[in-house]
């Protein structure tokens, strides 16, 4: 580990007391649950405590989480306690202590395991109402376990139609004074949470209980207490376990350790979105790992992530895992010095403490919110809530993840999309949709598509264009700024659509996308299109290789827009559609070409005339047509031949037109000026080495203009 408590790094002192004081509750809270749950898990009561001393200071050293709570829970000690009560093992026994022993050394196995794996980072792929329904759906549940205990039954664990069986069952044999007494309490904590959210009420009422409990004897009203504690060594024989046991346990363990990773990263991702910090998911199931660890080694049980504790520590002020050194401290003093001021601690009462800090973690207000904005979000999270609930931890959590991930098919198979025009006097491409101003482009199709193209939404993609064309269509340009990437059923329907239309005279061009598309798009075989000229970095640029450079007509209006013109690019469009090599390649190409349809009546060299002999690309931008000028430069004897002209004055024809460019990008693009120059410095000093008489001409020429 590269830091211990990490939370602690460039702690502030003003912090101290809030981290110690919600620390010292936590303590108190974690003592009717942390023995209640080491006895459904099988160990005696004490054995809760130990685990919520060591194990806990372990985590604070380790965890990137500031104010979560790690210890024992319910989830996992329902699980041992469980797969304990099939092996006829006696609760409380030497071997329930010897099989809890091996199941959480395993269970820390294999967190570690998932922390070299990396399988934290999984958690990154869950969306925020899967977490909202999964952390309700676990808060909701431990609800439900603890209110037969607020009517003076036991403690249950299970899903939903078990819980609701057990609570049938305590209101028939309800304790009216065990209710009375835990819904009291519960009421003054909430009103308490309201009025005055940092009185430590939670504490008042603990101390409060013990006092009345002494003075009024309310177990003699069957009000139950918490049961007295004393110090015991765990003994630990694994020669009592049987070989069969064994077998089952590590089977068992993964569940347990999955659960834990599950439950706990999730809240601690939910409780570090919510108090605005990060943590680190795979550090993370390195601290649960070595927690796990020591709670084996002090006769604990598997421990896990408390949302309730952590909802207190919210509420308290604790601002770092000092809060958890705070808590370990305070229980190792209660376990040592305070085993007879448990016993006077009302059962009800704690109850109610924890029914009060679940009911902060439940998430209804990210419910009403996405029901009000986004249905299919809400159910999402009704979905994630009623999985945890009926089927437990892992279902729930899988059950939310197929459903988010079906959401996002669902949502990118029909993303956004419409059809573009211009809006008279204005620059730049609008909604035919969403603006009445805008009119279409004539014989122009212009269509933006806000997704990856994949096997789910090419079909809808082919359709639009298809509906899209009239008689007088003569191009199809497809404004792709949301295509991110193509998969190959998209590039072979592609391939038939840019057929299909080129076979009816329409020519299909893909722009505004990242030039990654079209490394994909030769890697499935349709390189071939962007040869054709048919992908563009702009619609501008595909607009002017049709011939509209200046002005478009418009439908309905015949107006004349103000618009971007081509020359305005000032980046090499070759390069974002080939790759530099690939640029390079295609430049020499073209100087072959230009140089092939060259003859005695080209008197003057202009490339924007000439470039239009490419049978592809034409009307290149600023960088593209400086490149063109220095590849025929380089081309000099070529030319020179072809059209019967002396060389130095096709230089001179050259060097003026290139001057032109790199004037303007010196005035709209500073710093791209000082690429273009470097790389014209290049090519002169290749000129001078090659040509000098020529590149004296040119030096005279330029003389002439600053005299």
């Amino acid at each position: 580990m590269k830091f211990l408590f990490p939370t602690l790094k460039d702690y502030k002192l003003q912090n101290l007391r809030n981290d110690i004081f919600s620390g010292v509750i936590i303590a108190f809270v974690s003592i009717p649950i942390a023995m209640g749950y080491a006895q459904i898990s099988g160990l005696p009561a004490i054995y809760g405590l130990y685990g919520s001393i060591l194990p806990v200071l372990v985590f604070a050293m380790i965890s990137s989480s500031k104010q979560f709570v790690f210890g024992v829970d319910a989830a996992p000690a329902a699980l041992v306690g469980s797969f304990l009560a099939t092996t006829g093992i006696p609760f409380e026994s030497d071997g329930a202590a010897a099989l809890v022993f091996l199941m959480t050394v395993l269970t820390a196995l294999w967190l570690f395991i998932f922390a070299v794996l990396k399988v934290g980072n999984l958690v990154e792929y869950i969306s925020s109402p899967v977490m909202g329904g999964f952390i309700t759906g676990i808060a909701f549940t431990v609800i439900l376990m603890q209110i037969p205990k607020l009517m003076g039954s036991k403690a249950v664990t299970g899903e939903l139609f078990e819980l609701l069986v057990y609570i049938e069952r305590a209101f028939e044999k309800v304790n009216v004074y065990a209710l009375v007494l835990g819904l009291v309490t519960l009421a003054v904590l909430l009103v308490s949470k309201k009025f005055l959210p940092k009185f430590p009420m939670v504490i008042v009422v603990m101390i409060l209980s013990a006092v009345i409990q002494s003075v009024f004897h309310l177990d003699k009203l069957g009000i139950k207490m918490l049961p007295g504690v004393s110090l015991t060594i765990p003994n630990i024989d694994l020669s009592l376990l049987h070989v069969n046991h064994v077998k089952d346990v590590v089977l068992t363990s993964l569940a347990v350790a999955a659960v834990i990773m599950a439950q706990t990263l999730l809240a601690e991702n939910n409780n570090a979105m919510r108090n605005e910090f990060k943590i680190d998911n795979n550090r993370e199931l390195y601290a649960f790992s070595c927690a796990n660890l020591v709670s084996a080694l002090c006769g604990g049980c598997p421990l896990n992530g408390s949302v309730s504790r952590t909802s207190l520590c919210e509420q308290y002020g604790g601002r770092s895992q000092m809060m958890s050194v705070s808590a370990a401290a305070t229980m190792m003093l209660v376990v040592l010095f305070g085993s007879k001021f448990i016993a006077y601690l009302p059962v009800p009462v704690l109850t109610a403490i924890v029914i009060y800090a679940l009911i902060g973690v439940l998430k209804i207000d990210l419910a009403k919110k996405l029901f009000k904005v986004n249905k299919k979000e809400f159910y999402i999270f009704m979905c994630a809530f009623f999985g945890v609930l009926i089927f437990g931890t892992i279902y729930g959590v899988v059950i939310g993840i197929i459903l988010s991930f079906t959401n996002v098919v669902i949502r990118e198979s029909n993303p956004v999309r419409t059809f573009l025009g211009v809006v008279p006097g204005m620059k730049g491409f609008y909604s035919l949709d969403s603006n009445s101003n805008a009119r279409p482009i004539k014989n122009t199709v212009i269509y933006r598509f806000g997704g990856n193209l994949f096997f789910a939404n090419i079909k809808l993609f082919q359709e639009d264009i298809e509906n899209s064309i009239k008689e007088d269509t003569k191009c199809v340009i497809v404004d792709g700024r949301g295509i991110g990437s193509i998969d190959v059923t998209a590039a072979e329907r592609i391939e038939i659509i840019y057929k299909s239309l080129k076979n009816r005279g329409i020519k299909l061009y893909l722009t505004e996308h990242m030039s990654e598309l079209n490394e994909q798009m030769r890697d499935f075989g349709i390189g071939y299109i962007i040869e054709e000229g048919s992908a563009r970095s702009t619609i501008v640029s595909a607009l002017a290789s049709q011939g509209m450079i200046t002005e478009y007509l418009l439908e309905e209006h015949k107006v004349k827009p103000v618009i971007p013109k081509i020359k305005d690019h000032i980046y090499s469009e070759l390069e974002w559609a080939f790759g530099e090599e690939g640029a390079h390649e295609h430049f020499e190409r073209y100087t072959k070409e230009i140089i092939e349809h060259l003859s005695h009546s080209d008197d003057k060299f202009c490339v924007e005339s000439l470039s239009k002999n490419i049978s592809s690309w034409n009307n290149f931008g600023n960088f593209d047509e400086v490149e063109l000028i220095e590849n025929l430069e380089l081309h000099i004897d070529e030319i020179a031949e072809r059209i019967k002209k002396d060389r130095a004055l096709i230089a001179v024809d050259l060097e003026n037109r290139k001057k032109e460019i790199i004037d303007f990008i010196q005035q709209n693009n500073p710093k791209a000026y000082e690429k273009i120059l470097a790389h014209k410095r290049a090519v002169d000093k290749i000129l001078k080495e090659k040509y000098p008489d020529i590149y004296t001409k040119l030096i005279e020429e330029k003389n002439k203009r600053v005299h």
